[in-house]
């Protein structure tokens, strides 16, 4: 399953959005990660719909909405008509995960599901058969360039063990913290699509910066 870099516009200069968006785009980067947060579920806000449907005309690149928001299945709908091709909530944040996972999934996106660094990787255990995609948080949600915390690289391991025993083709999302420095940890875990918010859009050569990651990931195919 091929490596993909997610930048995270969390850390972009919301001042050259579509300029820094191109950037990434033309350096090869498929994802861009967007880190929605309504204040409740997190501690902070950063944008929401307007946002990603003003920038949707400015990039090809797939649409990766994390949504850090409390009751995310009443804006399912208008996440995926803003332009979101993949719609992640996390677990804690619904008492209903299952019917979310339907929900993302009857607008055509992709549907995945997050979990804290404090939440048991076997809670998602129920619904691996019917997301695509695992989102592993590193760092406690809702800031970032936070400190890439590796005592959860297990639960990259065992949800990589899982999916190679149910025969599985779920991606593995890692988000937090996450440099050159410390990549193939958690490729070598099993992870395949990698967010960097400070460690692409945090640097002065944005390009460059996604390169490098690329440029590991072909060590990995």
């Amino acid at each position: 399953m091929k490596t993909k870099l997610s930048p995270s516009m969390l850390s972009i200069d919301f001042g050259k959005v579509a300029e820094q968006l191109k950037l990434v785009e033309d350096a090869g980067t498929q994802y861009i990660h967007l880190d929605v947060m309504d204040g409740i579920f997190v501690p902070n806000i950063s944008f929401g719909i307007p946002v990603i449907k003003s920038i949707r005309k400015h990039s090809n690149m797939v649409f990766d909405a994390h949504l850090m928001i409390v009751e995310p299945e009443k804006y399912v709908e208008e996440f995926r008509k803003a332009g979101a091709d993949i719609i992640n909530f996390h677990v804690e944040a619904t008492k209903y995960p299952a019917e979310v996972i339907q929900q993302i999934k009857a607008t055509g996106a992709k549907a995945g599901i997050t979990i804290n660094p404090r939440t048991p990787v076997e809670v998602v255990y129920p619904f691996l058969k019917d997301v695509d995609m695992v989102l592993v948080m590193t760092v406690e949600p809702g800031f970032g360039g936070q400190k890439f915390m590796a005592q959860h690289v297990s639960k990259i391991r065992q949800l990589a063990e899982w999916k190679k025993e149910l025969g599985l083709e779920f991606d593995i999302e890692v988000d937090g913290g996450v440099t050159l420095d410390n990549v193939r940890e958690v490729l070598d875990a099993g992870a395949n699509v990698i967010v960097a918010g400070s460690a692409v859009f945090g640097k002065e050569d944005i390009a460059g910066a996604a390169k490098g990651f690329l440029d590991i990931f072909k060590e990995y195919e």
